[in-house]
C-alpha cells in the first residue's frame, strides 16, 4: 500500500463559526495535510466546504469517522467532545479540544503554545484549548511573569457577542436595528440562552457571561481564574475576574491590573518585555492615541497590548489593555498552533 505524505486532519464542528475559522486558518498555514475530513452533526452533514480550491463534503461525526486520523480539532460543544474525543483517541488520533469539557482534567494539558508548549509532552491523547478570554491574557502575562515575577492578577473583560455564537450576533444586529427604528424588542439569547432571564445587548453591557456559581462568580469568570493558574503552573497566584458582554461582534478586550514581584520595574521595561514576546503586538503610544481596539484585531492572529501604566499608589502595580480576535487566537488559531507544535516537538510525525 502506498504511504501517504502528510497528515490526516479532522475538524469536528466544521460548519460552526470556530470550525470555519479553523478551516480558513489551516488553509493559510503550512501544516502538511494530505487529507482533511470535515465532520458535524447530522443536521449539517452534506454541506460543501472549500479548502485550498477543493470542495469537501461535510460528514456526520461518528466514532468510525476517526479511522486513520492523526490530529482531530474539536469545536462542536462539550457533550460531543465527551462522546467522541475518546473514540478518536482510541483510533490513534490526538485530539485538540476547543470546549470546556477537558480543560480542568488533571490528565489533560491545557495549552497556549507561547506559554506552556512543553506541557504537550504530557498529553495522553487529548489536549484542551483554553477559554478565549484566558488565552489572550496569559500570552501577555507570561513574559511579565518570567522577567519580573507575578503576584496578583485582576481582570475585567469586555467580550464580543461572537463568543456566544451566531444567534447572539443576529440578536445584537436585529435589536440595534429595531431600537434605532423605535420598535419593541424581546431578548431571547443573551446573556445565556438556557438561563431564566434575557436582556438586550444592543447599546448595553451585560455583567454576566455564562451561569452564576454558588460563590457569586459566573462560570466564565471561574474558567479564567482556574485556567490561568493551570496554564501558568501557579496554583498559588491570586486571580480575580469580572466578565462583561458588550455589543461588539468580534474581538475581546480586557482591562488587566497586575502586581509584580520585582521592585522598581519601569513602564519602559514592561513594554520592552512585551514587545519582544512571541505572539504579541505592542500598540502603546498615548501621545498619538495608539492603543489596541477590537475592530482592528479582527482577522489577526496576534494578541495586542497597550495602555501600559504604573499604578499611582503601588510601585509594583501595573495596568494594561489586552485585545484579541476571540475566534482566532481565542479559538481556531490557538488550536492550529497546538497542531503545529505537536509536529515541531515530534509528538506527531508526518508519514
Amino acid at each position: 500500500m502506498e504511504e501517504k505524505q502528510g497528515l490526516h486532519v479532522a475538524v469536528v464542528g466544521a460548519t460552526g463559526a470556530v470550525g470555519q475559522q479553523m478551516i480558513a486558518t489551516l488553509s493559510k498555514r503550512d501544516l502538511p495535510i494530505s487529507q482533511l475530513t470535515l465532520l458535524s452533526s447530522s443536521r449539517s452533514a452534506g454541506t460543501q466546504v472549500k479548502f485550498k480550491g477543493q470542495d469537501i463534503t461535510v460528514q456526520e461525526a461518528k466514532p468510525e469517522s476517526f479511522e486513520g486520523v492523526d490530529i482531530a480539532l474539536f469545536s462542536a460543544g462539550g457533550n460531543i467532545s465527551l462522546q467522541l474525543a475518546p473514540e478518536a483517541v482510541k483510533r490513534g488520533a490526538i485530539v485538540v479540544d476547543n470546549t470546556s469539557a477537558y480543560r480542568m482534567d488533571k490528565n489533560v494539558p491545557l495549552v497556549v503554545p507561547e506559554v506552556n508548549e512543553e506541557d504537550l509532552k504530557e498529553q495522553q491523547g487529548i489536549i484542551a484549548n483554553p477559554n478565549c478570554s484566558t488565552i489572550q491574557m496569559v500570552v501577555a502575562l507570561e513574559p511579565i511573569s518570567q522577567q519580573f515575577g507575578l503576584t496578583k492578577v485582576l481582570v475585567s473583560t469586555y467580550q464580543a457577542v461572537s463568543g456566544s455564537g451566531a444567534a447572539a450576533i443576529a440578536e445584537m444586529k436585529e435589536q440595534s436595528r429595531a431600537l434605532l427604528d423605535g420598535e419593541e424588542i424581546t431578548p431571547a439569547v443573551l446573556p445565556v440562552k438556557g438561563d431564566k432571564k434575557h436582556y438586550q445587548i444592543a447599546f448595553n453591557a451585560i455583567p454576566q457571561i455564562d451561569k452564576f456559581q454558588d460563590n457569586g462568580y459566573t462560570f466564565e469568570e471561574m474558567k479564567m481564574i482556574n485556567e490561568t493558574k493551570k496554564i501558568m503552573h501557579r496554583s498559588d497566584l491570586p486571580v480575580a475576574a469580572t466578565c462583561v458582554r458588550i455589543p461588539v461582534e468580534t474581538g475581546h478586550s480586557e482591562s488587566v491590573y497586575i502586581e509584580v514581584e520585582k521592585e522598581g520595574v519601569t513602564v519602559e521595561q514592561m513594554k520592552e518585555a512585551l514587545k519582544n514576546a512571541p505572539g504579541i503586538v505592542l500598540q502603546d503610544d498615548p501621545q498619538h492615541q495608539v492603543y489596541p481596539m477590537p475592530a482592528d484585531s479582527v482577522g489577526k492572529n496576534e494578541v495586542f497590548v497597550g495602555r501600559i501604566r504604573k499604578d499611582l499608589d503601588n510601585d509594583r502595580g501595573f495596568h494594561m489593555w489586552i485585545v484579541s480576535d476571540n475566534l482566532l487566537k481565542g479559538a481556531a488559531w490557538n488550536s492550529v498552533q497546538i497542531a503545529e507544535s505537536l509536529l515541531k516537538l515530534d509528538i506527531v510525525k508526518v508519514k
